[in-house]
C-alpha cells in the first residue's frame, strides 16, 4: 500500500483515537463529579457547625439547643476498634489460606462462600446478630455491633489478602525452600511481609467501610444519649446518631447531623491518603 493509500486510514485511526480518548475523559469527569458534588455540599452545611463543644460533650436532651457527639464519636472508635481487631486476624488469615493452601475444591467452596458474604447486604449481619447476640441476652450491646462490623470486614480483608499474596513472586517462595525453611514459615517470613503494605492498604480501605456504616448498628447497639465504654450495653455511634439527627424535628439536630457527615467525610480522607502513602512506599520498595 503506497503513502496516498494510507494517509486515509491514518487520518480516520487519529480522528477514532481523539474521539474516544474525548469519551472516556468525558467519562472520567463524569465519575468524579458525584465525589466533588458530595464534599462540597457537606464541607458547605457542616462546616459552620463544627466546634469543640460538639467534640467533647454529649447530646443535649431533645428540643435543647447545644450539646455535642463525644458519645457516637467514642462508640464508634470502640465498636470500629473492636471489629478491626476481632475481624482482621481471622481475614488475614483465611486470606494466606486460600493464597498458599487453596488450590483444591475446599479453597473453591471457600473463595465462593467469602465472596457471597462479601455481597451480603449489611442490614442482613445485623439481623444476623440480632438473632445470635442481642435476643438471647434481651439486651443491645456494643460488641454485637462490633461483631456486626468485624463479619463486614471479613471478607473484604480476606480478598485482598489472597491477591497480595499471589503477587509475591515465587521465585522467594522457591529460594527460601531451596534453603530448607519449611512452607509455613516461608509464608509468615517472607511472603507475608512482602504483601504487608498491600495488606494494610486493604485493611485501611475496609475499616472506612465499617466506620460510615448505620444499618447494622440499629439492630446491634441501638444507640445511647450518653458516653459509655461498657461493651454489654448499648453504646451510640456516628452513623446512627447522624440517622438519627437528620431524620429528627429539630433544626439544630439537622445542622449537627451535617457536621458528624463532614467528620465523617474527613475521616475517610484521611484513610484514603493513607493507603495512598502505603502504595506509594509499596512501590518504592519494588523499585
Amino acid at each position: 500500500m503506497n503513502e496516498a493509500a494510507r494517509r486515509p486510514i491514518f487520518r480516520r485511526r487519529k480522528m477514532v483515537n481523539m474521539i474516544m480518548t474525548g469519551v472516556m475523559g468525558a467519562a472520567a469527569v463524569i465519575a468524579v463529579i458525584p465525589l466533588v458534588l458530595i464534599v462540597f455540599y457537606v464541607l458547605w452545611n457542616g462546616f459552620g457547625s463544627l466546634s469543640l463543644s460538639l467534640l467533647i460533650e454529649d447530646p443535649n436532651s431533645p428540643g435543647r439547643p447545644g450539646g455535642g457527639v463525644r458519645n457516637a464519636l467514642t462508640g464508634s472508635a470502640i465498636m470500629v476498634g473492636l471489629g478491626v481487631a476481632i475481624g482482621a486476624p481471622i481475614a488475614i488469615g483465611c486470606g494466606v489460606f486460600l493464597a498458599e493452601y487453596g488450590q483444591n475444591r475446599l479453597g473453591t467452596v471457600l473463595r465462593f462462600l467469602v465472596d457471597v458474604l462479601a455481597g451480603m447486604p449489611s442490614i442482613t449481619i445485623g439481623l444476623f446478630m440480632y438473632a445470635l447476640v442481642v435476643l438471647p441476652n434481651k439486651q443491645f450491646m456494643a460488641i454485637a455491633g462490633a461483631l456486626a462490623l468485624a463479619i463486614i470486614l471479613l471478607p473484604i480483608v480476606a480478598r485482598i489478602t489472597e491477591e497480595m499474596l499471589l503477587l509475591v513472586p515465587r521465585g522467594l517462595r522457591e529460594a527460601a525452600y531451596a534453603l530448607g525453611a519449611p512452607r509455613w514459615r516461608t509464608v509468615i517470613r517472607i511472603v507475608l511481609p512482602t504483601a504487608l503494605p498491600g495488606i494494610v492498604t486493604g485493611l485501611m480501605l475496609a475499616l472506612s467501610r465499617i466506620a460510615g456504616e448505620a444499618a447494622p448498628l440499629l439492630f446491634t447497639s441501638l444507640g445511647n444519649q450518653f458516653t459509655s465504654t461498657d461493651l454489654l450495653r448499648p453504646i451510640d455511634a456516628l452513623p446512627s446518631r447522624i440517622y438519627s439527627y437528620a431524620s429528627g424535628p429539630f433544626d439544630y439536630w439537622h445542622e449537627q447531623a451535617w457536621a458528624m457527615s463532614l467528620l465523617l467525610v474527613l475521616f475517610i480522607l484521611v484513610v484514603s491518603l493513607g493507603v495512598r502513602a502505603i502504595a506509594g512506599s509499596k512501590v518504592t520498595v519494588r523499585q
